[in-house]
């Protein structure tokens, strides 16, 4: 009996040191959540500012010619005498067919034209003789008429064997294909020995002109809409009054020569619910070839608008978010809504926000919550207090 009180003594002693060491504990933690400060995060204040974003659609590059190159004859190929994406300029030769059969032909209607115009001397002889004839009355004008009708046959046979060797001779010069002006060459799928027709459903190759090169792209009904003020204004009017666009390549690139929207289709095709456009862009260089794929962008000028960055906001079902200070310096869930086109750092705020509101612009999404009080830091001293650490270090 006697052991069994000193257990339970122990154990009570044991349970009330525990206890006491646990509401220390609680007290201690207690006192440093008081004491915890509020995170500084950067916030910017929002003021109305002139803003120039881009709509960007997809493009495709012609050059300002795409001549697809076709013989006019059909024959043989006996010589290439350029290369693929080479230089050529305006009546430079580009193949030459077989030219034996034209080179016969041209041969048989030369002498045709000679057995011709044999054939017209002798009959101006002959005409001349019986004029004479006629002239003493030794003849009937019958007689003297039959000459004069053979020679004019003979002269008109003369006429045809003339154009049959025109004809010859051009067919011959056909067999020589010449470029038909300045530009690049394109693909040869046909080389020397493959036979060449004008009915051919593939061309010899495609010489494009790329001194200029085209950016076609489309604009659906509704930006066409916007440009003529919802058809208040002619679309020509539109057109000429759109700013210079830039074209993007498929690397990313910026090309760095400005282009202008020259035409603008009148017709919105009704399977698409868009219009063709075209966009002309200079290229002394030659960097654009024909068939380069892009993308066009036209400046959009917000003027008086509210901008913040788009890491300054997040979603909530399809709906963005922007965290404002009040003046406690709590931070309140803002809903904001924007403009479609953005220059894939910042929006263009178009309601939620007014001039003056505070933004947070750091944190969010990670560290920043509904009704939290954090201290503001101005974008601009936080950034160089960064700077400065980093500088000290």
């Amino acid at each position: 009996m006697k052991c069994k009180k000193i257990t339970i003594a122990c154990l009570t002693l044991a349970s009330v040191t525990v206890a006491g060491s646990l509401g220390s504990c609680s007290k201690q933690d207690g006192a440093q959540g008081a004491g915890q400060q509020a995170p500084t995060l950067q916030v910017m204040t929002v003021e109305p500012t002139t803003s120039e974003l881009n709509k960007s659609y997809p493009a495709l590059l012609r050059g300002k010619t795409d001549i697809a190159i076709r013989p006019q004859v059909t024959g043989f190929i006996t010589k290439v005498h350029v290369d693929e994406g080479q230089h050529v300029r305006k009546g430079q030769v580009l193949f030459t067919l077989d030219q034996v059969q034209y080179q016969a032909a041209v041969d048989q209607a030369a002498a045709s034209v000679n057995a011709a115009k044999t054939a017209v001397t002798t009959a101006q002889i002959t005409a001349d003789n019986k004029r004479r004839l006629l002239d003493k009355n030794i003849i009937s004008e019958y007689d003297w008429q039959i000459a004069d009708n053979q020679l004019q046959a003979a002269k008109a046979q003369l006429s045809q064997a003339q154009a049959a060797l025109t004809s010859a001779r051009k067919n011959l010069a056909y067999t020589v294909v010449t470029a038909p002006s300045d530009g690049v060459v394109g693909s040869i799928p046909n080389r020397e020995g493959s036979l060449a027709s004008p009915s051919s459903a593939q061309p010899l190759t495609t010489v494009s002109d790329n001194s200029e090169v085209y950016a076609y792209f489309s604009l659906t009904e509704k930006d066409i809409l916007e440009m003529t003020d919802n058809g208040t204004r002619k679309l020509d009017a539109a057109v000429n009054s759109m700013p210079a666009v830039r074209l993007t390549l498929a690397d990313g690139t910026v090309y760095p020569i400005e282009g202008r929207v020259a035409t603008v289709s009148g017709v919105i095709d009704s399977s698409t619910g868009s219009a063709s456009v075209r966009a002309l862009f200079a290229n002394p260089s030659g960097m654009l070839r024909s068939g380069n794929t892009g993308q066009v962008a036209i400046p959009v000028n917000a003027e008086a608008a509210i901008v913040v960055p788009q890491k300054a906001t997040y979603e909530v079902q399809d709906l963005k978010y922007v965290f404002t200070l009040n003046d406690s310096n709590k931070t309140v869930a803002t809903p904001i809504q924007v403009l479609p086109q953005n220059d894939g750092k910042n929006y263009v705020v178009t309601s939620g926000l007014k001039a003056g509101d505070r933004v947070v612009v750091e944190g969010v999404g990670t560290a920043v919550r509904a009704d939290m009080t954090i201290n503001p830091a101005p974008v601009a001293a936080k950034g160089e207090a960064a700077q400065a650490g980093a500088a000290r270090q």
